[in-house]
């Protein structure tokens, strides 16, 4: 390949950069024949021949790396990496096609031209490993079958039986996706390279391109698998086995890609991942939850940035730890698939059946208990003999058990016997936060306000966002008139469902309650000169609704209906009361475009629902009425 060529626009994050980016990227010495002892007088190119193609200069070998025609590039940890010598099947020595055997004698002083045949109706022709025979084999009443250059000799025919038109077609897909995937068109060169597929599976190169493709798309298990059949097809293609490395490294296949790995620098890396897996595992045994955590960030900055198993382990740490919502947040990050054939371990369970694990035990602490025993299921098919699934299994239908029994007797009003019930499954489960705040439900409704308000800090000390168990802690803090602490819960709520009516209202009572014990019974507020319009739209943005008074000091029929104003205001705790005196605060005035005094308007959450100019006393109060509601 030409210098020129050598600068790819793409990086790939699973490799590193080669060390000697100089050096071409050579493919192995074409032979003759398989059986020949001779060398191909042709002259090994540094790239691939094939019209579009591109080649990888940041893998080398020290030894002659056969490369295949039209591979697209994608840098990958460079190092020697030895090539398992091609295996020969027949222990014969054969006369290589285009190359004159040294010593050969033709008969009549005459030289064989190349290529030339016996003539024989039957003739048994060395295959050139363009078949599905492989190198050595013999072809029955065949004939050599010519290898133009840049052609692969280890691709072999398309199951179609040689079909000439359909590896033209596929060569072609090929290029045409390669030209999509240096346009960064990965969709385009992904469906390219498939249909090549499609056309001639048996051909390492076009599922090693598919590979790259996939890679970086970040479908790196699919990627995977891609490789292992390319490998599967070609046991000594050299860069797939490293990329098939590089990438089980990074989704954690540490054994897996010990196979693929024979880079000292790789290997150091490898050993590091191991070791923090390893730490890994063993807090987990000893359920030391925090170190797990630590370890799980060692082992992603020693390059698995893309393990699953680890995603999964950190969702199981957090949840250990009583943080909730910090591993329901982990739990889409965890993907339930296995890149390796062959089913591996972490953590002392098969790694499907790990996700499923882990996702069974966070469904079940936020009370989804039917997800949790067809999840935990899932993982006990996976992993048959494995205590702990059984053990989680059982425990999840004791607790599931619990939860139905209490909620059948909270429903039939034995309040009494469904805290019995929750009880049982907290047993079972002492940090399952539903199980809590059903059974605060209990001692509401038996008026053990404060048993209520202990439950449901447990379940919130486990889950903050608990929204049923604030509501309920709120209504028991009402109960037992410690209106601060009702308050301060009632305006989370209020924050987070500003539309909600009870939520609303029962904020406004704890707050006139509040105030009440405070000596602060300021039931009609005028709106001070000095605040002007900010103050007068945060007045009206509070919860509920809020009634204005646009009045002068001046005006007679202000003066007379002002005293029905303030007893309104009595009869109503919950409604926001206000006075705007227009001539001292003309920008609200303005702003509200009153002109006409009295003027009564009528606010909900800060938007106007209602005005009245000069509303008579009976009109005034039957609205007044109608929307404090």
């Amino acid at each position: 390949m030409s210098h020129s060529r050598k600068s790819s626009k793409v990086l790939w994050l699973d490799e590193i950069a080669d060390k000697d980016d100089n050096k071409p990227d050579f493919r192995e010495l074409d032979l003759g024949s398989p059986l020949s002892p001779l060398l191909n007088r042709q002259t090994a190119s540094s790239s691939s021949s094939s019209s579009g193609s591109i080649s990888d200069p940041n893998v080398l070998s020290q030894t002659p790396n056969r490369s295949h025609s039209g591979e697209i590039s994608g840098s990958v940890d460079s190092s020697p990496i030895s090539r398992r010598p091609r295996i020969i099947n027949s222990g014969a020595t054969s006369p290589a096609v285009n190359v004159l055997p040294t010593g050969n004698i033709c008969p009549s002083g005459r030289v064989l031209k190349t290529g030339m045949m016996s003539q024989t109706s039957k003739t048994d022709v060395l295959g050139t490993g363009t078949g599905l025979y492989g190198h050595g084999s013999i072809i029955r009443g065949g004939s050599a079958v010519k290898m133009g250059a840049g052609e692969n000799p280890h691709v072999g025919n398309s199951p179609h039986g040689g079909d000439t038109a359909k590896s033209s077609e596929a060569e072609e897909l090929k290029r045409e996706g390669n030209v999509h995937y240096r346009n960064g068109h990965l969709t385009e060169a992904l469906n390219l390279y498939d249909k090549a597929i499609s056309l001639s599976p048996r051909n390492p190169t076009y599922r090693y391109n598919k590979a790259i493709v996939l890679t970086s798309l970040n479908r790196l298990n699919e990627a995977a698998i891609e490789l292992e059949d390319a490998i599967k097809f070609d046991p000594g293609y050299s860069k797939a086995q490293y990329r098939l490395g590089s990438i089980l490294l990074r989704l954690g296949y540490v054994e897996s890609a010990r196979k693929h790995i024979s880079s000292p620098e790789m290997m150091q890396k490898l050993q590091t991942l191991e070791m923090h897996l390893n730490k890994c595992s063993d807090a987990r045994k000893v359920g030391d939850w925090k170190s797990a955590l630590k370890e799980c960030d060692a082992a992603v900055a020693a390059g698995a940035d893309a393990c699953a198993q680890i995603r999964a382990l950190k969702a199981e740490s957090f949840l250990k730890l009583q943080q909730l919502d910090y591993a329901s947040a982990w739990l889409p990050e965890i993907v339930n698939f296995n890149s390796s054939k062959t089913p591996s371990k972490f953590f002392g369970m098969i790694a499907e059946a790990y996700f499923y694990f882990v996702r069974a035990e966070i469904e079940m602490a936020f009370g989804r208990f039917e997800n949790a025993i067809v999840a935990v299921e899932k993982a006990g098919k996976i992993d048959l003999r494995n205590v702990e699934i059984s053990v989680l299994l059982t425990n999840i239908r004791l607790v599931s058990g619990a939860r139905t029994r209490g909620n059948n007797l909270f429903k039939s009003e034995r309040f009494t016997e469904a805290c019995g019930a929750y009880g049982e499954g907290l047993k079972h489960d002492p940090s399952n936060s539903v199980l809590y705040c059903n059974r605060a439900a209990c001692w509401f409704k038996l008026g053990l306000w404060q048993r209520s308000i202990e439950d449901c800090d447990r379940a919130l000390s486990i889950q903050p966002s608990y929204t049923k168990a604030l509501l309920r802690r709120a209504a028991s803090y009402f109960k037992v008139e410690q209106w601060e602490e009702a308050v301060k819960d009632y305006e989370i709520l209020h924050a987070e469902f500003p539309q909600d009516c009870e939520v609303s209202e029962s904020l406004l009572r704890a707050q006139v309650a509040l105030k009440k014990s405070r000596g602060e019974d300021d039931r009609v507020r005028d709106v001070e000169v000095s605040s002007g319009l900010d103050q007068f739209r945060a007045a009206i943005s509070s919860p509920g609704v809020s009634i204005v008074h646009f009045k002068t000091e001046s005006n007679q029929n202000c003066r007379k209906i002002s005293p029905l104003f303030e007893t309104l205001s009595g009869q109503y705790p919950l409604v926001n009361f206000l006075k705007v005196d227009i001539e001292e605060t003309r920008s609200i005035a303005i702003a509200e475009n009153v002109r006409i005094v009295p003027t009564i308007k009528i606010y909900r959450n800060g938007c106007r629902i209602k005005e009245m100019i000069c509303p008579t006393p009976e009109f005034l109060e039957s609205s007044v009425k109608h929307y404090s509601r």
